[in-house]
Order: structure tokens, then C-alpha cells, then sequence
């Protein structure tokens, strides 16, 4: 009889004993590392659905409760009582900070807003067309070129160093990519702006006129970071790990983060949100109808559940809040937020989608948002990625220090045996 910490697997005539772990909230794995010495055995997870890559005490996610909390906070309460900077911190170092730390380290990420005068040239040979996400992640790569002599290496003052070169000049890139498609000069980082207003003034201002930030598009901004910030071991995240685990700089790992999330199944969902919303729109199909087309799997309904949460998103109630405080006080009548929340209702109270736990996730209001800040459309994901910024430094810096492994999944064969060699002829 195998003890509580212990798994029998059973096959052909062997039978082996597993151990079996457990979290601090009570998830339970089966150890499977030494199954195929074993047993010759591998596991087959497409999608890794069922598949602990690593151990990590950063995020902690409960999708059948809709529980998100970063080191043991809940996210509503970083959400509604914290700055982006103070939950990158908590993230990054694994504590909130005192005063004394916050005022330390926001100095130190506010003197490295600024980039090598060299990228200028950099964006000149990129055409007007360019998607951003495509400008920020080869800039992200680029940036180990730029700090050549520190980037490789892994002592604890060159991570801190890189990790806040990343946070710090990550915004200045994004800000630089838009004003790059829309034909506008860069307008440099200023030191007595936070970071979300930093980045709002580098979007924003021109050089004809003084630009003043609107305090709740600010504070909107600050919470879309903070819930972004991170999100256990998502496909972003994941990648990030992986390419870290070749022994990949923070630079060029993080670069593939940023494109992991540029795919519409990932972080831009809330761009496609929005266009599923604007295409009813312009149909003027009735919700009726077009919920009707979802059951039929006609079309997709995008914003709607979630790979991890089997419940609410807890991420959605906080944005949607947000949304509302936003929209009041810009006094926009957006004829979308109407179709949105007419069709949050009907699938709230339809059998389908209730039986399909499909809920609204945090993609579902977030492009409402990004629309009202006069954010243009494939500049969403690009935001994304910095709220993300801190959760993938996080994971690379925690990936480090549990001692570098490549990642190297196996595969079931499935194509032909071995066959004899004939030249085609004719």
C-alpha cells in the first residue's frame, strides 16, 4: 500500500513508486522525472494542460475558485491599493517594499528611461507599417547588443542591473514604436513623471503643445499594469523560462515573451474583442443572433473563458469597475461598451455558456479601455507586454537561481519507419 506521499504506476509487470508533492495551497503532482529511466515510459500532454514545468512561489492561481494572487496578495487589493511600481517590486523581490525601497527604486528605473540615441536610427529602417509588437521585441533583443559586456552574465549585480534597464526603457521603446507608425517625432522620457505618466506623456505629447495627463486615465493605466503583471506559467511566461534555460540573457528571453504574447489566443485577445465587437456593429445583427452563431461554432466568441479559470476571472469584476469610472468620466458613449455588457448578460444567463463555464476574462473590457485612452488598436498588446514585464523578469530571475536545466520536452513518433533509400526518378 503506497504511502500519502506516493503514486503506484502499474505497467505490464512493473510497478513503480512516484512521489508526490505538494504546494503550499494544496496543489498535488505526481514527480514523474524518473519515469522513462524507469519504465521507458514518457507522458503525452499536448498543450501541457496537465504538466508542472517547475516549482514557483511568485503566483499562485485557483481556477475553479477564480483566485489570482502575486506573493500571497490577493489581486484586488494590490489592484486597489498599490502602484505598478510597488507590485513590481513585490514580484521582482518577493516583499512589498517600505517607503524607503519604493523611493530608491523608482529613482533608479526613472534613470534608465532613457535609450541609446542610436535606435533612432534603428526604427529608420523599419517601415511606417510596422506592427509595434514587431519594433518592441527585436528592440528588446537588441538591447543585449547594446549592453553587450553585462548581458551574459549571471552574477547577482548584472540581473539587477539588466532587470532595470528592462523595466525602465521597455516603455520608451513602445512609446517610440507608435510615434514611429503615425509619422510623430519620440519625445524623450522626463524624470519628474511617474512611469505611468511617463508613458502616457511619451505616447501623447507633441512638441507644439504642452500635454497634461488625465489622472484617471492614469490610474485606469496603473491597474490594467497591475493586473497583467503576471500570471503563473502562461505561454509567455513559459517561453521566457525556456529560452532562459539555454542560459539565454534576460534581454533575449524576454524578447520571445513578447512574441509569445503577440498571438491573438494569447495577449491579443483584447485586440480581437474588440474587433468581434465592432464587426457587430457594423453587421447590425442582434446579440440574439449572433450568440445563436456561437452555438452553431460558426463563429468564436472572444473575451469569453479562460485556459486556467473554470470560474470568474477574478481580473474581469476589478476591470470592469474600472472601465465604468473611466468611460463616466471622460463622458464617452461608446456604443460598444453597450453591445459588450448586453452580451456579458446573455451569456451569463444562457445554459450553453453556463454549462461551458464560459465567463468573461480580462480581455473581455480591457480593449473598451484601451479604445477610451485613445489607444489605437495594435498598440494593445504592446501595453500588455508591459504590464507582463515584471511577472516574466520575476520568472527568469526565479528559473535562474533554481540552477539552469534545458528545457527539453519529448515527442510520440508518428511518422514512418525506417525505409530504404531509392532515388526519384523522372
Amino acid at each position: 500500500m503506497p504511502r500519502k506521499n506516493e503514486a503506484t504506476l502499474t505497467y505490464q509487470d512493473k510497478k513503480i513508486i512516484l512521489p508526490v508533492e505538494q504546494g503550499t495551497e494544496g496543489e498535488t503532482a505526481v514527480n514523474i522525472s524518473q519515469l522513462r529511466s524507469k519504465t521507458g515510459l514518457i507522458t503525452l500532454d499536448p498543450g501541457y494542460g496537465n504538466t508542472g514545468s517547475t516549482k514557483s512561489d511568485i503566483t499562485f492561481i485557483d481556477g475553479e475558485k477564480g483566485i489570482l494572487r502575486y506573493r500571497g496578495y490577493d489581486i484586488a487589493d494590490l489592484s486597489n491599493n498599490c502602484s505598478f511600481i510597488e507590485v513590481t517590486y513585490l514580484l521582482i523581490f518577493g516583499e512589498l517594499p517600505s517607503a524607503e525601497e519604493l523611493a530608491a527604486f523608482t529613482t533608479t528605473v526613472t534613470r534608465h528611461t532613457m535609450i541609446n540615441e542610436d535606435y533612432k536610427k534603428y526604427y529608420d529602417v523599419w517601415p511606417r507599417t510596422a506592427h509595434p509588437m514587431a519594433l518592441l521585441a527585436a528592440g528588446m533583443a537588441g538591447m543585449s547588443s547594446f549592453y553587450d559586456d553585462i548581458a551574459s552574465d549571471f552574477k547577482e549585480h548584472a540581473v539587477d542591473i539588466s532587470t532595470i534597464r528592462c523595466l525602465a526603457k521597455v516603455p520608451t521603446l513602445a512609446a517610440y514604436a507608435y510615434k514611429k507608425s503615425i509619422g510623430q517625432p519620440f519625445v524623450y522620457p522626463r524624470n519628474e513623471l511617474n512611469y505611468c505618466q511617463n508613458f502616457l506623456n511619451m505616447m501623447f505629447s507633441v512638441p507644439a503643445e504642452e500635454y497634461e495627463v488625465i489622472p484617471e486615465v492614469e490610474e485606469a493605466l496603473n491597474k490594467l499594469l497591475i493586473l497583467h503583471a503576471d500570471h503563473e506559467q502562461n505561454c509567455s511566461t513559459s517561453t521566457v523560462r525556456m529560452v532562459g534555460s539555454s542560459g539565454a540573457n534576460i534581454y533575449a528571453s524576454i524578447a520571445t515573451g513578447i512574441l509569445a504574447l503577440w498571438g491573438p489566443l494569447h495577449g491579443g485577445a483584447n485586440q480581437a474583442v474588440l474587433e468581434m465587437l465592432t464587426s457587430i456593429q457594423k453587421e447590425k445583427i442582434s446579440l440574439k443572433e449572433f450568440v445563436n452563431r456561437v452555438k452553431r461554432q460558426e463563429i468564436k466568441l472572444m473575451g469569453f473563458g479562460h485556459r486556467v479559470y473554470r470560474n470568474h476571472d477574478p481580473r474581469c469584476a476589478i476591470i470592469k469597475k474600472a472601465c465604468d469610472k473611466l468611460l463616466l468620466k471622460l463622458k464617452v458613449k461608446d456604443p460598444l461598451l453597450d453591445i459588450a455588457k448586453e452580451l456579458e448578460h446573455i451569456a451569463l444567463n444562457d445554459s450553453y455558456f453556463i454549462d461551458r463555464k464560459l465567463y468573461p476574462n480580462v480581455d473581455f473590457y480591457s480593449g473598451i479601455i484601451y479604445k477610451a485612452m485613445n489607444i489605437p488598436t495594435n498598440m494593445f498588446t504592446v501595453i500588455f507586454s508591459i504590464g507582463r514585464l515584471p511577472g516574466w523578469i520575476a520568472q527568469w530571475r526565479e528559473m535562474r537561481t533554481q540552477g539552469i536545466k534545458i528545457n527539453r520536452p519529448r515527442q510520440i513518433y508518428t511518422g514512418s519507419t525506417k525505409r530504404e533509400f531509392k532515388r526519384v526518378k523522372g
